[in-house]
């Protein structure tokens, strides 16, 4: 039994925590936040038996083998740093720094230390996503033409919600953070590595009332994302990302190529993991849904969709620790996904075409 400390209790709360005490193998042994009081509510609802408002004592604990960081972005290095410093396996949440440079060190960090480090990208882990992976790597439609990607949500189109750290690029708050981090792990994935973008960032809802001060405060952090990119094979790929829209149809990937036409899409505004269905069509054929063969289904249902697919990715990083292998994805993925936003906001800064070097260019920097 791997014993896991929680750091980070928003998400962790909803997410983590449940999936690591549903898992055969791992247990919550500690939770971390920086208000004890809190941490011990945490952990008194949730059956932990350690809180703590210091993370060095919390990794210091013997039963801790391995941590979970949910925290905000701009938290991730520092906290992540001194995980692997203490030797401890390391579960963190996207995006996993604030630069590509933070990235690289935590990364030669984990394998220094010889420790296990992944990066929560969970929608490789979805069964409608693994089956559309299956179908592209047969040659369903050929040689690909053209990539169509659209993401769009409400979470933030209400303007009277208040302004907080995602209202700021400093803190690695935005759209392209929060989404574009996941969209440029399963591009690279799905499709291969991208030689050049050309991104414009746009923050639609301008000021946000600060709680703590009652007045509006500016907002610079982007909510919708325009991308561009052409693949190092030559395939163009557009992205259409946004938070602050009302769209019936929330998540949704076209590839075209010569032979057929493949669409991954999901219409369910409440859960973003469940709903996801497939449809494919041949040249000239009409489009069809095409069944999810029965070994791609997640085992067992939770009604957040969100702990199933996380479930599969702690199942990954349980057999790295077991086996002392790394796994897919590591930090590894975390550093080309924070390379491309890093360039994404370079883009957009220079209003021009940025080219993307390889990911070994970058580790050799």
């Amino acid at each position: 039994m791997i014993g896991v400390a929680v750091v980070g209790t928003g998400f962790a709360q909803k997410v983590h925590i449940p999936a690591f005490q549903a898992h055969h193998n791992t247990e919550v042994v500690a939770v971390y936040h920086r208000d004890i009081n809190k941490a011990q509510t945490i952990a008194a609802t949730h059956n932990i038996s350690y809180a703590g408002d210091n993370l060095a004592a919390v990794l210091a604990l013997p039963t801790v083998q391995a941590v979970s960081i949910s925290t905000p972005p701009f938290l991730h290095y520092e906290m992540a740093k001194q995980v692997l410093e203490a030797g401890k396996h390391l579960l963190l949440e996207k995006p996993i720094t604030l630069n590509v440079t933070e990235a690289k060190e935590l990364y030669q960090l984990a394998k220094n230390k010889g420790v296990v480090a992944t990066v929560d990208f969970e929608f490789r882990f979805i069964p409608e996503w693994q089956f559309f992976a299956q179908l592209l790597s047969t040659n369903y439609v050929g040689n690909i033409r053209l990539i169509k990607i659209d993401w769009l949500g409400s979470s933030r189109a209400d303007t009277s919600r208040p302004w907080n750290w995602y209202s700021t690029q400093e803190k690695g708050g935005g759209a392209l953070g929060s989404l574009g981090s996941h969209a440029f792990d399963y591009i690279n994935w799905l499709f291969g590595a991208v030689g050049k973008l050309n991104a414009h960032l746009i923050t639609a809802i301008s000021e946000r009332i600060n709680p703590e001060t009652g007045k509006l405060q500016p907002v610079d952090s982007d909510d919708t994302c325009l991308l561009s990119l052409e693949l190092v094979n030559g395939t163009p790929c557009q992205v259409s990302i946004s938070a602050v829209v009302h769209a019936p149809r929330t998540h949704w990937i076209e590839v075209y190529g010569d032979k057929g036409t493949l669409v991954l899409g999901s219409d369910n505004q409440k859960d973003y993991i469940h709903g996801f269905r497939v449809w494919g069509s041949q040249a000239g054929e009409p489009l069809q849904k095409i069944e999810i063969p029965s070994q791609f289904l997640f085992p067992q249902h939770y009604h957040d969709g969100r702990i199933c697919a996380f479930l599969r990715v702690v199942d990954e990083w349980v057999k790295g620790i077991t086996n002392n292998q790394e796994i897919v994805p590591s930090l590894r993925e975390g550093i080309y996904s924070q390379l491309l936003m890093d360039l994404s906001h370079e883009s957009h800064n220079s209003g021009s075409w940025v080219n993307v070097p390889s990911l070994d260019e970058v580790l050799n920097w």
